[in-house]
């Protein structure tokens, strides 16, 4: 049972985990093709007519949302992870950036500009929200 409030990092955590699994979900109604990346780069669609994706940037999402759920209520667990996601994500938008060819990341993730922004705010909340957080979780308040 959890005792006094949430910590930043477990906030951050636990919406990003239901964005993540929701978008996983979404994006198989969008596109489910796991073909990787040729000459003519990745077979993709647009959830939301704005974020490409396909089927194992749906997997990526599925797989992070449900590991993020499932460290939310633990706050060493969403400091961590908070940290980590957010090292992860800062770098893989510096190769969304920088090395994506064909709008693939390493030739499997369908990616574009407006998904390697998003990335980086997702980076920068993640460490943000890590960093918020103290390394021992506060005392709760005597009840009077």
């Amino acid at each position: 049972m959890r005792s006094g409030p949430r910590s930043p990092a477990q906030i951050y955590v636990l919406i990003l985990g239901v964005v993540l699994v929701a978008a996983g979900i979404a994006g198989f109604f969008w596109e489910t093709s796991f073909a990787t990346g040729t000459s003519a780069g990745v077979e993709q669609d647009f959830l939301l007519g704005v974020l490409a994706v396909n089927g194992w940037h749906n997997v990526v999402h599925l797989v992070s949302g449900l590991i993020a759920l499932a460290v939310a209520s633990s706050h060493a667990g969403s400091r961590l992870f908070a940290l980590g996601f957010g090292a992860v994500y800062a770098l893989i938008a510096l190769l969304g950036f920088v090395a994506t060819e064909n709008d693939a990341l390493i030739g499997l993730l369908a990616i574009n500009l407006e998904e390697n922004v998003l990335h980086v705010l997702i980076a920068i909340a993640g460490i943000a929200a890590g960093l918020a957080t103290p390394a021992e979780p506060r005392p709760a308040a005597a009840a009077a």
